[in-house]
Parts: structure tokens; sequence; C-alpha cells
């Protein structure tokens, strides 16, 4: 073999595999791009999701987001959650979040300029919380008027204490609460740490303490139903994930949750 011959091959060789490297790291490129395409049609915006949640639904939220992050990856939701009138007083005051959730309908009502269109996705009934075993043998509401008993309600502005107000006051039961609370955890933390002995709560946050606390079912014809609306807040940075996260609560997995925990079905 000569040696020009040897040299031509050589030099086509090495001109092949130059041509070869552009190709192989194109197709490299479009790997990644349909790699990317897949990922963004795969679900919601990433996002760091502030969402601010009545304090009925604690227990639950965490489970919920939880689930939520795992059907999402590279989205966080955090909560803040406190009395529904509360939440609001933070939207007036432009707290950053993305989202709110109350458990009634008229806060959120009063804050159709700052929300987008709500969606109710649960809803809840009172029971009487008392002592483990309800040593005052508690048996309906006519019971808490007992002048003896340390009954505690939660004030009238917040969603619980206005559903207590309408069912006792339709009831035409009058009862002097030793203490008016900011949020339905604290009537209940009351009974639970034994400083009174009773108070009315949402059935769903009566469970979450069986260990401490017996819950006396109130009839539906006395009882109230609270609704617990969800929007997007209007002056979020994450508007589409926040949306989808919005949407995803009236998924049949998430009311799979929200059932699990005692919540009615909207």
């Amino acid at each position: 073999m000569s040696l020009a011959f040897t040299r031509r091959r050589t030099a086509a060789a090495i001109l092949t595999a130059a041509l070869l490297v552009p190709l192989a790291a194109c197709g490299s490129d479009n790997d990644k791009k349909d790699s990317g395409a897949a990922a963004s049609a795969s679900g919601a915006p990433k996002a760091d999701l502030t969402v601010l949640a009545a304090a009925s639904l604690t227990d639950v939220f965490k489970t919920a987001g939880a689930a939520y992050e795992k059907e999402h990856p590279g989205t966080r939701v955090t909560f803040s959650f406190a009395g529904s009138q509360q939440l609001a007083a933070q939207v007036k005051q432009g707290a950053p979040a993305d989202a709110l959730v109350t458990a009634d309908t008229k806060t959120m009502d009063g804050l159709k300029s700052d929300t987008g269109t709500p969606t109710v996705i649960a809803k809840n009934r009172l029971v009487i919380a008392t002592g483990k075993g309800n040593p005052e043998k508690i048996e309906n509401l006519k019971d808490l008027s007992d002048t003896k008993l340390k009954v505690v309600l939660a004030a009238p502005e917040v969603p619980v204490g206005r559903y207590s107000k309408q069912i006792l006051d339709a009831q035409k039961i009058e009862v002097k609460p030793v203490s008016q609370e900011l949020d339905v955890r604290s009537v209940l933390s009351k009974v639970e740490l034994g400083e009174a002995d009773a108070g009315l709560v949402y059935k769903t946050d009566a469970a979450t303490a069986t260990d401490k606390v017996d819950a006396v079912d109130i009839p539906d014809a006395q009882n109230a139903v609270a609704s617990y609306p969800a929007a997007t807040l209007k002056a979020t940075k994450n508007s589409e994930a926040a949306d989808a996260f919005v949407k995803w609560l009236s998924t049949p997995e998430a009311q799979k949750i929200l059932a699990a925990a005692g919540f009615q079905q909207p």
C-alpha cells in the first residue's frame, strides 16, 4: 500500500469524524428540548406557593400539600393558618401570598376585589367538644346553658363563632362563654387542656384530638353548614401555579383526602 493512499484514508477518516461530532451534538440538543417539552407538559408551572388557609384546615392541608408536591415535582406549597377574619386582614394589608381558603363564604365575598372567582371545595358541621369521657355528661346544645359549666366559644367575627351564635340563637339558648377565641383551634385547645368543660368546634377539628376530647353530635336540623371557598389572589406573582393548586383542590384525589379527614363534599 502506497504512503499517499494511506494518507488519503487517514484524512478521510478525520473528516468523517469531524462531520459526525456536530450531528451528535445536534441530536443531544434535540433530546434536551424534547425532554423539556415533556416536563412542561406534565403539569402546572413550578413555583413556591404560599396559601392562606382557615385554621380548621391545618391537619388536612398538610396531607394535601404533601400529595400535591409529590404529584407536581418542583412545586412547594407553604401554608399559613389562622382564623378566616385574620387571613382577610392579611390580604387587605398586602401580605405576600398566592391563594386563600376561608371557612365561610361571607369572608371570601368581602374580598372580591382581591381574589379570582372562588370555588367551594368542602363543607363542615359543628359538634360539642367535651373533655375525654364527657365528664359533665353533656348531651345537647341546651346543656350548654348551664351556668355551672365553663363553655368556650369562638368570637362572633370568626366563622365558627358566627355559626355557633347562629345555632344557639335559633334554639333560643343563652350561653355565657368564659372566653371567646380567635379561631377554632384555640377553642379546641381550651377543652383539651381542661380549661373549659365544652366548646363548639367543627367536627373535623374534634376528630384530630380524639385522645383528649369527645364529640357530641348536633342534629342536622339544629346545626349549621360551613362552606370552604378557595380562590387565587390577584396579587400573586404565580397566577398559573396558584390557579392550578386551587383547581386541584376539587379533584377526586384532593376530595378523597378531605373526606378522610371528615369534610363533606361541596
